[in-house]
């Protein structure tokens, strides 16, 4: 038996959806708004989501709702931009999203069986998308994981040959593997210590192979890389900033200085943290 669901008043939300609208209207819009594009504003949607994800990191509710709410403009303008082309709109989006969400949760929707745990979900999930796009899996990874972040990516790429037992025993085994590339990529860097030249091609090719090494360690040790990397940006950017006024409050220039007077003030930093 399925379950019905119910229809919301969203009164506010179509409020938006006007302003929106107004705003890309020739007559009488906004000039910044009427020049975008899809393409154009590529740039704003990772620039948003990411500020959303700092928000939720801080723990800051209001800036989650202040940010999540950038981020939903991006969504409806890219709607009302295929809205004036009649390729889609907001409405097709959500009944779309809606049939897919009731499809692929049918034991919350469909099934009289309500005993599943959260693994099954992914599977059951996973094997639903793939009837739905009528999928004859032609690899286990195919290209749309290069379509994500690096180090997010490598996460990804990781646990899904994890999946036919095409991985590491521990992290042990992909630490020496990290220790490994590390040498590979000295090797590489040693030229550059008495002023020779370096193979940048293959300086390029050791540093990724470090890196993915990197974020499968990460991931053995259930550590998300991308969002480890996040975290340590932002230790660096504190201490950074920290730096900075710890010097401006001894009446220096941070631009005058040297690394030896810099290195100073950073270690003073690191000591107040432990202080």
């Amino acid at each position: 038996m399925k379950s019905k669901v119910k229809r919301m008043e969203m009164p506010e939300f179509s409020r938006l959806t006007q302003v929106v609208k107004k705003l890309r209207d020739p007559n009488g819009g906004c000039p910044w708004d009427l020049k975008q594009t899809h393409s154009s504003l590529l740039k704003y949607l990772i620039e948003e989501s990411y500020e959303f994800i700092a928000a939720v990191e801080d723990g800051n509710p209001k800036e989650m709702e202040d940010e999540i709410g950038d981020v939903l403009l991006q969504v409806l303008l890219h709607c009302q931009f295929a809205s004036e082309e009649n390729n889609f709109d907001i409405e097709s989006v959500s009944k779309n999203l809606a049939d897919k969400m009731i499809r692929r949760h049918p034991h919350v929707f469909e099934s009289e069986d309500k005993n599943i745990d959260a693994d099954q979900v992914v599977s059951n999930w996973e094997e639903i998308k793939k009837t739905e796009k009528g999928e004859t899996e032609k690899s286990l990874i195919d290209d749309s994981y290069l379509k994500f972040p690096a180090l997010f990516a490598a996460n990804k790429i990781g646990k899904k040959t994890k999946k036919i037992k095409f991985d590491w025993d521990n992290a042990s085994q992909v630490a020496y593997k990290v220790e490994e590339e590390w040498q590979e990529l000295k090797e590489e860097i040693g030229p550059m210590e008495n002023g020779g030249s370096v193979n940048q091609e293959r300086l390029f090719e050791e540093m990724g192979d470090f890196l993915f090494s990197a974020a499968q360690l990460a991931r053995h040790l259930d550590i998300d890389p991308e969002e480890a990397c996040r975290q340590a940006n932002k230790k660096f950017l504190k201490r950074f900033q920290q730096m900075e006024s710890l010097i401006k409050e001894a009446g220096k220039d941070i631009n005058n200085m040297n690394q030896e007077q810099m290195d100073h003030y950073w270690d003073q930093v690191k000591m107040n943290e432990k202080a």
